[in-house]
């Protein structure tokens, strides 16, 4: 399911779609899911000729930051996370190839059409939280390029209130990683807890889920040496809708360029 596609040049393929019309349209031709909450898992993110150059032109390691959190540490006290936001600010420090397809990829996801069609597919649930239009909920995007080292994992946690969309494209070489994606549960405890359903991470796809409070539970189980690197893209939507909200997403993406990333 997409929503009205953006004209967003990038230098791909002859006949090989731009990301503007692959990624939108595997958000509205998914599928949305009511259990354990709302959420959908979309296929076919990229082309497959765009995807394989996107593999190739990932950036180098000094581009990252660390991300120092409690559940992303590492046995020798080193993080298990690596990111690059994909601002404007960060991206053209990189080689023109990069630049060009990695900048294609971020204008598609600061995107209103991109917004707008993951509102449209959490409409009740955004509303219900809200109390109010979708029209009418404010909302900042920021997009990270990702790398979870193995010994990475996350706890059962539902997303701080901050938030009102998470989303997680896939970015694996294969299916062999199919087992290490995103963990959905039905309570944060007890035998509900035990009760999941997992998103195959799988080449060129992803979630997405409405942030909602003791509702939007999920965790990331512990990857091992075998299972190897695990590259995302996250796209997060956070809550704009007061002059304090407004300023503090400005603020935070203004601290992202030195390596800290947003608090909530």
């Amino acid at each position: 399911m997409s929503q009205p596609s953006l004209s967003v040049p990038v230098d791909t393929a002859p006949n090989d779609p731009a990301p503007d019309t692959t990624m939108l349209r595997a958000v509205k031709a998914s599928a949305l899911q009511t259990s354990p909450f709302e959420h959908i898992y979309m296929q076919n993110v990229f082309s497959p000729g765009f995807y394989e150059r996107l593999l190739k032109l990932i950036p180098a390691r000094e581009r990252f930051h660390d991300l120092r959190h409690k559940d992303a540490m590492r046995a020798d006290g080193s993080s298990a996370r690596r990111r690059m936001y994909l601002y404007p600010e960060h991206l053209w420090r990189l080689p023109a190839e990069q630049r060009a397809l990695w900048g294609s990829i971020s204008r598609v996801l600061r995107s209103r059409a991109m917004q707008d069609a993951f509102k449209l597919k959490f409409r009740q649930s955004l509303e219900t939280r809200f109390g109010r239009s979708i029209d009418q909920i404010d909302l900042y995007p920021i997009p990270i390029l990702v790398c979870d080292l193995p010994g990475y994992q996350i706890g059962i946690h539902a997303d701080v209130m901050a938030k009102a969309i998470t989303v997680q494209f896939y970015l694996p070489k294969d299916a062999s990683q199919r087992h290490i994606g995103t963990v959905f549960h039905y309570g944060r405890t007890g035998p509900e807890a035990e009760r999941t359903i997992a998103m195959d991470f799988m080449p060129a796809s992803g979630y997405a889920f409405a942030v909602m409070e003791r509702e939007s539970w999920h965790s990331a189980r512990r990857t091992t040496e075998a299972d190897g690197e695990r590259w995302t893209l996250m796209l997060t939507y956070y809550v704009q809708d007061t002059p304090k909200a407004w300023f503090k997403r400005r603020w935070d993406r203004f601290r992202t360029f030195f390596g800290f990333g947003p608090k909530g």
